[in-house]
């Protein structure tokens, strides 16, 4: 493929109308610092083509666990990598993606929740079956020119209903619902709205985690996650590849000016709706009690399109959900039957592999659909913060063990299997006791731990990817270190040597 589909491609499958729906929602809740997890990609975008991509090119690989794989020897931590990246497809990509996709569709159509799911899925599933990657890859670009047109029409729309950029900051801090619930504060705008870095401490994006804890579980996603590489490994060759990164990063810039802000003139239009606090009030507005701040999107479109144009947006939105579900779809049924069914079945002829994946594609949907309810209440029905959350419990230590590969040679495979399972099990147990103890209704009272509030999920990064990688160096240290075998055209130099030759 060349650099501007593959680019593109990059672009929309991280812009999956979980991303339309959750980063407007999360502007809509607490103003622009979300914007960091957009602009953070543009760097790890470069570390991705020059660095990670040619170490990939020159190990031969098709997934990631594969890579893992060849470059520590034995098959547990393939397996166990491949077993983790399905759990979060279904946690944080097909569930969300499902759910904002079918609110959407609930908000603009009226049509039930789980009716709009069925739809989608099968509309989804139907072109993803019919055409593998590349059909894939070229429905990404034509639906990232139609998102961008669409979303330039809506932001422009918005700021003239305001009267401009000059009055947003005085409309968003006013937005108050006119159902509060006294002696609470919940229901007033962040006064530091318009700061990209917050208090370290008591911030609710604080500026330590949204530089080094974010850039960890970036670097999980734009260099290691297998729906991501698996484009860029699609490239002609590796000068498309890095004009792809180049041209996805300057993409990733866009989402601040034709998402998050039209999430924050939501709320300033519709403050009733979008930022209500009362759980009677926000179960008739989105069927959720901690809040309907996902709905600002939405909301928007309907409110002020004209009849045309609110097609076009609805769309945009459908091309949104479809680019990342086919994305993930086929991702993950190249894992599941690359690096686990052929592990059993080293005779499966094609035909097999095929169906096998289209199989386990539709085990993971019907998880992923009965996963829904519990993800609408979650992080105060703050989508993009409870996608953000649950990475934040299960990658950093990918992050970790993939870093470690690359750039030290000592790393061997009973290091990083022990430093994953390390990881693995602190991070679960965060994730349980967060799902254990949700965030409270306005005005409710917090059960929850201290040690669970005081330590935002972008510090748990750091510290489980910091534990992780302590753990890989002590036992690696403590154990025969690997192969030459194992480290020839695993490691940068020899990459790039390799790719010359």
């Amino acid at each position: 493929m060349a650099w501007w589909p593959i680019g593109a491609s990059l672009f929309a499958s991280s812009e999956g109308s979980g991303l339309f729906i959750g980063l407007a929602g999360t502007g809509a809740a607490g103003g622009i610092a979300v914007a960091g997890f957009e602009w953070n990609a543009t760097y790890v975008l470069l570390a991705l083509a020059w660095i990670f991509v040619p170490v990939y090119v020159s190990s031969g690989i098709v997934t990631m666990p594969e890579y893992l794989g060849r470059r520590f020897g034995g098959e547990r931590i393939r397996m166990y990598l491949s077993a983790l990246s399905l759990m979060l497809s279904v946690f944080t990509k097909i569930s969300t993606d499902l759910y904002s996709g079918a609110l959407f569709v609930q908000v603009c159509l009226g049509w039930n929740l789980y009716l709009s799911t069925v739809l989608m899925l099968v509309v989804t599933a139907l072109y993803t079956i019919a055409g593998g990657l590349a059909a894939v890859i070229y429905t990404d670009t034509l639906q990232t020119f139609i998102m961008i047109i669409g979303a330039v029409i809506l932001t422009i729309t918005a700021f003239n209903k305001i009267g401009g950029y000059s009055n947003l900051e005085s409309v968003y801090l006013k937005a108050v619902p006119s159902k509060i619930i006294p002696n609470t504060t919940c229901h007033l705008p962040r006064p530091d709205a318009m700061h990209l870095f917050r208090d370290p401490v008591h911030g609710d994006l604080p500026w330590p985690g949204m530089t080094l804890g974010l850039t960890i579980l970036a670097t999980w996603y734009w260099c290691t996650d297998q729906v991501i590489v698996q484009r860029s490994l699609s490239a002609k060759n590796l000068s498309h590849a890095k004009g792809a990164s180049i041209f996805a990063s300057y993409l990733k810039m866009l989402p601040m000016i034709f998402i998050i802000l039209p999430g924050m003139i939501s709320r300033a239009l519709y403050p009733d709706t979008v930022a209500c606090v009362d759980p009677e009030e926000c179960v008739k507005v989105c069927g959720a009690e901690v809040g309907c701040s996902n709905i600002a999107f939405p909301k928007l479109v309907i409110e002020l399109m004209p009849s045309g144009l609110r097609g076009l947006m609805i769309a945009v939105m459908m091309a949104a959900l479809m680019s990342s579900l086919t994305s993930i779809f086929n991702s993950s049924s190249t894992l599941f039957t690359m690096d686990i069914w052929k592990k059993y079945r080293r005779g499966a002829s094609e035909k097999e592999l095929l169906l096998v994946g289209r199989i386990v594609t539709v085990i993971l949907v019907v998880i992923s659909v009965v996963w829904i309810p519990i993800l609408q209440n979650a992080n105060s029905g703050q989508l993009y913060v409870y996608i953000q959350s649950v990475t934040s419990y299960l990658a950093p230590p990918v992050t970790a063990i993939f870093v470690m590969a690359v750039f030290w040679k000592r790393t061997n495979e009973a290091g990083a299997f022990w430093g994953l399972m390390v990881g693995l099990v602190v991070g679960l147990t965060r994730m349980v006791l967060e799902f254990a103890f949700p965030p409270p209704r306005c005005g409710v009272f917090d059960p929850a731990p201290s040690v669970l509030r005081s330590v935002h999920y972008l510090h748990f990064a750091i510290i489980l990817c910091a534990l992780t990688a302590i753990v890989v160096v002590v036992i690696s240290l403590l154990t025969p270190p690997p192969t030459d075998e194992q480290v020839i055209a695993f490691m940068p130099g020899n990459a790039f040597i390799d790719l010359k030759k």
